[in-house]
């Protein structure tokens, strides 16, 4: 190998002279790649010249699988203008990327050529892959799917894009101290993306404030207020094995030259001279921004304007210039072309955005153009949570989007007299079915009502979310439109989920099935349950397994100082922390599983299976219950890991800032992971996917996505426990009687920590959510002591069974045979064919 720093065969940058510095975009040959690699440290340089460290290897060889991308982006983009097929337009708040580069070169088949053209250059691809930051677009499930679904878009060669906002500090990055998280600013644009193109001619006006004008012919316009520019950055997403190349295309949002006012400036008034540069700055600087405050839900609602006013700006533009020959594109013809998916109820303001646009900019009459939007629109539902069905003040959405208020006050007007006219038994309900809530203490627009009333399709994100929806949430609207309601159970990309996050297994796994087809056709892994008894599988699964174990355990040791032992059972809960997820229900389980190790012999502690309990995810910033939950997760390790009597028996982590590279080294090493949400709230989740995939088997109820998991890995190979969905009310009910008897067990868990057994901090406000029987923050709503017992016996299941070992490792073939439902691919296949009416369009 070549070693990039000896003087004596190294060009003064620190890369072997024998490396020409030549331009080869389209470089097959690891030699003629390394050429490229170093073409572009040299005359693309953002360093001083005489460098050439991991981080400077990693953004040149960024742009050197960009030069491809490239190619193959613009390859996509002219044939689907020449073909021009129904195009689907996917809007999101989040988008959880990963890092780019390893999934780049893993899609293009050119991982070894890339490998070995560094190591000529004296680098390492590992070294090179970890100096990449996540990209800070997203938060938790919603924007890791909307990742999910554009690899399998690209994949699948479909004619789709995906449209995000370009976030600077993303949400937070998270640290943990002495009081617990920490968050500071994520740094992933400290420097620049090398993955991102911006597009400096796709530039669209976005309005704020104002007024609306009447025109004496009746039509009316929306002018005055602040105008901001929206530019666009195009991040290329590559199909597997496939030249496809879509696009996520990120708005970033600007003020003009002309929005400087220089007098101001050369007056001293430096904040006022820059206003809104300042105000257009604020609208990327942060995903979800506190809401506390009449300014923090003002920027908000901006952002979510801003996203859907430039993406619908800029589709409309391309269905113009997709025209062939002379003449106007017809109105009607939109809903043949476009597609318009909105991902949660963020991307609300696309419908009233698009009446708008058709109504006052393209002259149609509202007849016209609410057929367009009707057929054009459809709407992911992704949760049951109150506090996630978006509602916006009145007040709010009429100071800063007046002329979209009218639009949504004619939408619901019309909707109550479609109502009255065909339905007149619903006349009871229409107050709750209605868009706008004009309760006078806060009157606000409801945005999943709106997205209902105009979507041409309604959809949940797992068997029993969508069963929920139609009984229970949109139970009214059912019965006006019993075909716009459909299920698509979420899904996970198979490449960056298996194939390349753990390659080990993804051997085997080829190596037994004979062929690698898997990767795109995941149904293929049934044929692994044949050989669930086979011993010599089971000695190769447990040495990829034990190798992806050593990989978390060096990681762990790295981030934390925590050592941990490969030979323990690893046990990990990784999502959002929220009390619906019930990361409460894990700690509990865990102080009741230390306390009983205090009180063994240590002959007795011999006994039991040791384990490595790992807990990761980000609270809200405001969310102080969370917060807290964080915070004693951490107060638990502090003394169980330093007990010299237990932490060989027993270890807790907490795995600081959780994010998709943190969960590529952490899922494929887990052996046991925890999805205990209290049933009937998680719509669906999709991590519990990607663990199952990777053999890892999973303690959880009956929510989301987890009944079918179970159905397809088979109930003998998944630990259930806990209240079902629908006993969930009654429980709830009883709870407020009175008639709640808890477990001996629990009391004892909580008194525990009550004692001060975890230091000096106050835990009561977080406990006593779990006392009393109703009350604002009490009562134990998420029925984690409901729950307790039956899951304390499930955890004593898995105890005995991780002691045989031929029965785990059967569990754990099972578990990976059973996961080929939960490809992204086949999710995306069935919205192409079920909602977007789309067909594949293949560069030749």
């Amino acid at each position: 190998m070549e070693t990039a720093a000896k003087p004596s065969g190294a060009a003064k940058s620190g890369i072997p002279a024998k490396i020409p510095a030549v331009a080869q975009p389209l470089a097959e040959e690891p030699i003629d790649i390394a050429s490229n690699i170093n073409y572009h440290a040299q005359y693309s340089p953002h360093f001083s010249p005489f460098k050439f460290e991991p981080e400077q290897g990693y953004y040149a060889a960024a742009e050197s699988v960009r030069d491809r991308l490239i190619k193959q982006w613009n390859e996509t983009y002219f044939h689907f203008h020449k073909v021009d097929p129904k195009q689907t337009y996917y809007l999101s708040m989040e988008f959880l990327q990963g890092r780019a580069l390893s999934n780049a070169i893993g899609n293009l088949d050119i991982k070894d050529a890339y490998a070995d053209a560094l190591n000529k250059l004296g680098h390492e691809l590992e070294e090179i892959v970890e100096q990449e930051k996540d990209a800070a677009l997203g938060n938790g499930g919603l924007g890791r799917l909307a990742s999910c679904f554009l690899d399998s878009m690209a994949t699948l060669n479909l004619p789709a894009w995906g449209y995000g906002l370009r976030y600077r500090y993303g949400l937070f990055k998270q640290q943990i101290g002495k009081g617990g998280q920490e968050e500071v600013a994520e740094d992933w644009l400290e420097k620049f993306s090398p993955w991102e193109v911006v597009r400096h001619d796709v530039v669209f006006p976005v309005r704020f404030f104002g007024h609306v004008e009447v025109k004496p012919t009746g039509s009316r316009k929306w002018v005055g207020g602040d105008v901001l520019q929206a530019l666009a950055y195009d991040v290329p997403i590559p199909g597997y094995k496939t030249k496809n190349t879509i696009s996520l295309r990120l708005w970033e949002a600007k003020a003009g030259t002309k929005d400087f006012n220089l007098f101001q400036f050369n007056d001293g008034q430096y904040e006022s001279a820059a206003q809104l540069h300042s105000s257009a700055q604020q609208i990327c600087d942060v995903l979800y921004p506190g809401d506390a405050t009449e300014n923090g839900k003002l920027l908000r609602l901006k952002q979510q304007f801003f996203l859907c006013s430039a993406s619908l700006q800029d589709i409309i533009f391309r269905f113009k210039e997709r025209k062939d020959g002379p003449g106007l594109r017809q109105w009607s013809e939109f809903p043949s072309k476009v597609a318009v998916q909105l991902n949660d109820t963020h991307p609300t303001l696309a419908i009233p955005e698009l009446m708008r646009l058709l109504m006052d900019d393209e002259g149609l009459g509202w007849d016209e153009a609410w057929d367009v939007t009707t057929r054009t629109i459809a709407y992911t539902n992704h949760t049951v949570l109150p506090e996630a069905l978006e509602k916006w003040s009145q007040a709010v959405m009429s100071k800063l989007l007046p002329r979209h208020m009218e639009i949504i006050e004619e939408i619901d007007k019309r909707f109550i007299a479609m109502v009255q006219s065909t339905r007149p038994d619903l006349e009871s309900k229409i107050s709750s079915m209605r868009i706008l809530d004009h309760n006078p203490k806060k009157p606000v627009v409801r945005m999943a009502n709106l997205c209902v009333v105009s979507g041409h399709t309604v959809n949940g994100v797992a068997q029993l979310h969508s069963d929920i929806l139609k009984s229970e949430l949109f139970a009214d609207y059912v019965s006006i439109w019993p075909t716009k309601f459909q299920n698509k159970t979420n899904g996970i990309t198979p490449r960056r989920w298996l194939k390349f996050c753990s390659p080990e297994l993804s051997q085997i796994i080829t190596k037994w099935l004979k062929t690698d087809q898997w990767v795109t056709n995941l149904d293929l892994l049934e044929g692994l349950r044949e050989y669930a008894d086979n011993e010599e599988l089971h000695a190769e699964w447990e040495l990829a397994k034990m190798a992806n174990k050593q990989r978390l355990a060096q990681y762990v040791l790295r981030v934390t100082g925590v050592s941990i032992d490969p030979n323990t059972l690893f046990d990990i809960q990784v999502k959002r922390i929220h009390e619906y997820k019930r990361q409460l229900l894990n700690i509990l389980g865990v102080v009741y599983r230390y306390k009983k190790l205090k009180e063994m012999s240590p002959e007795e502690r011999k006994s039991t299976t040791t384990r490595t309990i790992m807990i990761g995810g980000k609270a809200f910033a405001t969310y102080t219950n969370a917060k807290r939950i964080v915070k004693l997760v951490n107060d638990v390790g502090a003394v169980v890991n330093t007990d010299p009597e237990v932490n060989s028996y027993l270890k807790v982590v907490f795995v600081p800032n959780y994010n998709v590279s943190v969960a590529e080294i952490l899922i494929p090493g887990s052996e046991l992971s925890q999805h205990i949400s209290t049933a009937g709230m998680e719509a669906s989740g999709t991590s519990n996917m990607k663990f199952a995939l990777n053999g890892c088997l999973i303690i959880g109820t009956l929510d989301g996505a987890n009944v079918e998991i179970r159905e397809e890995v088979g109930e003998e190979n998944f630990f259930l426990f806990g209240a079902t969905a629908d006993q969930v009310p009654r429980l709830r009910k009883e709870r407020e009687y009175g008639l709640f008897k808890p477990d001996p067990r629990f009391e004892e868990a909580k008194e525990y920590i009550r004692s001060g057994a975890f230091g000096s901090y106050d835990y009561n406000p977080l406990l006593d959510s779990l006392e009393g029987d109703s009350g604002y923050g009490r009562g134990d709503y998420f029925l984690v002591g409901v729950d307790f017992p039956s899951y304390i016996d499930a955890q004593a299941k898995v105890d005995e069974a991780y002691k045989n070992r031929k029965k785990w490792m059967k569990m754990s073939i099972l578990s990976t045979a059973g996961s080929g439902k939960f490809s992204s691919d086949r999710t995306i296949s069935q919205y192409a064919k079920e909602i977007w009416n789309i067909e594949e369009c293949r560069v030749p």
